[in-house]
């Protein structure tokens, strides 16, 4: 009932210990705070928040126009409704060197497990895009600095993201990502990597855990988890999967709407009104205290599609 009964502390320290090179942790993204309740349901591993997501869900595009207070406060919401650790996307951390380092504490009073910051021009845009422009590494570095020191909590991970292969070339990439490690970086991000070659020299390269990014429509292939893990990479996020398919069901249900007069044909696709009441656990505020919260809850077949829609 309610949120989380694993503190925040609980949390970090258990994405410090399940991120391993070679395991390929798998980090679904989450579109709202009911979505990590479903990806813990699942049985992953933990919650990817993307700044993606979080600037599309505003009707906003991925080129930095969310702002520090946005972010904590939707990631907060979000990470607080699972008891699985919860990694954020903080872009290129919301300003200057001391405004990265508020960033790494607000993101730590929201109750998030770790985040990355990545070394982009501000306004930055789409890692699987063309045109992007990074910083100089002397600033980068300064960034991951500040974090690394700002942070109250020794195990809030830190993770250096680097969009230098787009522009640089693979040699590049893997030579800030060692300056970053060294400046304080506790596991990289290599954005927008060709093949599983690239991701096996980066996680060669570090001593640190590599995350991978498996978005759709992007610039790496969709490699399997077992295929990640067998070069290396340590973490597997998938961070706008969920929003599109929601989405995408949700304009394929309008469509129909707008033409039949009627949602009926999608109606077997939906979640049943039982799924939903179990995934935000009507029958534990039952229970909390039947005087008040005085409903029924229908026990029918949660899958069924049937009745109780």
């Amino acid at each position: 009932m309610l949120y989380s009964t694993t503190t925040p502390e609980q949390k970090r320290a258990a994405l410090r210990e399940m991120l391993v090179p070679g395991t390929a942790r798998q980090f679904p993204g989450a579109f709202n705070p009911l979505s990590a309740r479903l990806i813990e349901e699942k049985g992953f591993d933990g919650v990817y928040i993307s700044g993606a997501v979080l600037a599309n869900d505003l009707g906003l595009p991925d080129i930095g126009l969310t702002t520090l207070t946005e972010v904590a406060t939707r990631a907060g919401q979000i990470a607080r409704m699972t008891d699985l650790p919860s990694l954020v996307d903080a872009d290129t951390g919301f300003g200057e060197p001391m405004n990265v380092a508020r960033s790494i504490q607000e993101l730590e009073h929201a109750g998030l497990a770790g985040c990355h910051i990545e070394d982009q021009f501000n306004p930055k845009r789409c890692g699987h895009l063309d045109g992007k422009n990074v910083v100089d590494l002397d600033t980068m570095v300064k960034r991951i600095a500040a974090a690394a020191d700002a942070r109250r909590d020794s195990n809030f991970l830190i993770m250096a993201r680097t969009d230098v292969r787009a522009v640089e070339g693979l040699d590049a990439a893997i030579n800030r990502a060692k300056a970053l490690v060294d400046a304080g970086a506790d596991a990289i991000f290599p954005e927008a990597m060709k093949d599983l070659s690239e991701f096996e020299a980066v996680c060669k390269a570090v001593d640190v855990p590599v995350l991978a990014n498996m978005t759709e429509f992007g610039k790496s292939d969709l490699f399997t988890r077992q295929q990640l893990a067998d070069v290396g990479v340590a973490m597997v996020i998938y961070p706008v999967t969920l929003l599109r398919s929601a989405m995408g069901e949700a304009e394929r249900v309008l469509d129909a709407l707008a033409a039949d007069g009627t949602q009926e044909s999608r109606v077997d696709s939906m979640l049943t009104r039982a799924r939903l009441y179990e995934l935000v656990d009507y029958e534990a505020y039952n229970r909390f205290d039947t005087g008040i919260f005085n409903f029924q809850v229908p026990d029918l077949d949660i899958h069924s599609n049937n009745a109780n829609l």
